[in-house]
């Protein structure tokens, strides 16, 4: 059984920042999941469990103790809440005390991995330098805060994390691209012949459709399917409740894809496995579907995007815009706003063409800014299919809210977008290799899990 929901928009989570500027080489590797079983019900028929239990002794919240040992060093409650906050921060609604706490194991989860990547790369000798974190940390908030790391600071510990938490996240993503370049990319190859019979079908299959498509894979068994498949429908209603698909994707998602938000790339639906080709074939952009049952577990799927193979896309026009807008004095009534914009509406059906605008707005006490070099994909939803359709001098119907006050587009020219070549020779060597590096990953951090002493309080 599977949900499809519309994700909304949201603005570019910390999480996807620092995964876009860290994982140039291969994305951390899989996280474990929940697979605790469920205890109530018949499965918990052969434990002596009285009706009316009481739990004896208190949990202090003030008191900051060990939550986890790994190898001897130590992961507080702190450690733990700072990076659950920073999680939440990108979350637009709130969420239930229980959905809080399986977000607190995960991220649990994903520090034991952190502190297990950090060790073995100090154990080799290849520590990640201060200065290189901090680096990072600057372009995080240059990205962000526009060069302001002390904006950023100041953002992190409102939201109940901290710089701290943040660049120990980044000293794990980069030594495990540091282990990865030294004990996993030299033993990979990609022949030229494999490269050469993948451009070859790719040219085969010009004109048929390409996906990019985010994914959340869980891994389940016959022991905790049921479990798993409950945790997943929990991600499918907070995703569609506008929660970052990004965010979430790092900090539950098993596949090697996890430290770039999910993002599988651009894909033809024969590299799909069955169950998925079969959904993805009919979905649409910005939609959500999930669970669906793969070999191994569960899969939630988030459609970026869509193209032909090696064929213009006509989302990739370059646009040339004036942007005519009208604010409202605050204290504006709603009456005096419909009023405003019907008048301001009928003054832009008379502009004739681009060069008219600027005089006919300052009569009409609007601001005009000119816009080039727009493409139509970057745009948001709602306006792409309107801009595709707009011929030269033409204006999209008014858009806005009392607050921000009222716009149209006016469209001054196009450069229509250009034939896709597809990728060259040499990039798609890339991705295969960082394919083949992404799975020996997942068996690298698989091994040093399975050799850690790892204690809980």
């Amino acid at each position: 059984m599977t949900t499809q929901h519309k994700v909304p928009s949201r603005r570019v989570a910390f999480c996807a920042a620092l995964s876009l500027l860290v994982s140039g080489v291969a994305p951390l590797g899989a996280q474990e999941a929940d697979t605790a079983p469920d205890v109530a019900g018949d499965s918990a028929s052969g434990l002596n469990i009285p009706q009316n239990l009481k739990i004896f002794g208190t949990n202090d919240p003030n008191l900051r103790r060990a939550a986890v040992r790994v190898n001897g060093e130590i992961i507080t409650g702190t450690d733990i809440d700072q990076r659950l906050a920073l999680i939440l921060s990108t979350n637009n609604q709130s969420i239930s005390a229980e959905e809080k706490e399986r977000l607190r194991l995960q991220v649990m989860r994903n520090l034991i991995d952190e502190t297990l990547q950090i060790q073995e790369a100090n154990a080799l000798k290849m520590q990640v330098e201060q200065a290189e974190i901090d680096q990072t940390y600057a372009r995080v908030a240059a990205q962000n805060f526009g060069q302001n790391t002390q904006a950023m600071d100041a953002y992190l510990l409102r939201v109940g994390s901290s710089p701290a938490s943040l660049k120990r996240q980044i000293q794990g993503e980069l030594a495990w691209q540091r282990l990865l370049r030294r004990n996993v990319q030299p033993y990979v190859n990609v022949s030229e012949e494999e490269v050469k019979e993948l451009l070859e079908r790719m040219k085969s299959s010009r004109g048929t459709s390409e996906y990019r498509i985010g994914e959340i894979y869980l891994s389940a068994n016959s022991q905790n399917k049921a479990a798993v498949f409950e945790n997943a429908k929990k991600i499918v209603q907070q995703l569609g409740q506008g929660a970052s698909f990004v965010a979430y994707a790092r900090q539950f998602s098993e596949a090697s894809t996890a430290a770039v938000g999910g993002d599988l790339g651009w894909v033809r639906l024969a590299q799909l496995p069955n169950e998925l080709s079969s959904v993805a074939r009919d979905m649409e952009r910005g939609q959500l579907v999930g669970p669906v049952e793969v070999s191994g577990g569960y899969s939630i799927l988030f459609m970026i995007d869509k193209r032909q193979v090696l064929m213009a896309d006509p989302r990739d026009a370059l646009l040339s815009l004036k942007q005519i807008g009208l604010s409202f004095p605050e204290g504006t009534t709603d009456a005096q706003v419909q009023q405003k914009a019907a008048s301001f509406a009928n003054g832009v059906k008379q502009m004739k063409g681009c060069g008219d605008v600027d005089e006919r707005a300052h009569a009409l006490g609007a601001n005009v800014v000119s816009n080039d070099n727009v493409r139509i994909r970057d745009l948001p939803p709602q306006l792409q299919q309107l801009m595709l359709s707009l011929q030269i001098g033409q204006t999209t119907p008014p858009f806005g809210s009392a607050k921000d006050g009222v716009v149209v587009f006016m469209l001054c020219g196009r450069d229509e977008a250009q034939t896709n070549d597809g990728p060259s020779f040499d990039d798609l060597m890339n991705q295969m290799e960082d394919d083949r590096v992404n799975k020996r990953a997942q068996r690298y951090l698989r091994d040093l899990r399975r050799d850690a002493v790892i204690e809980y309080n």
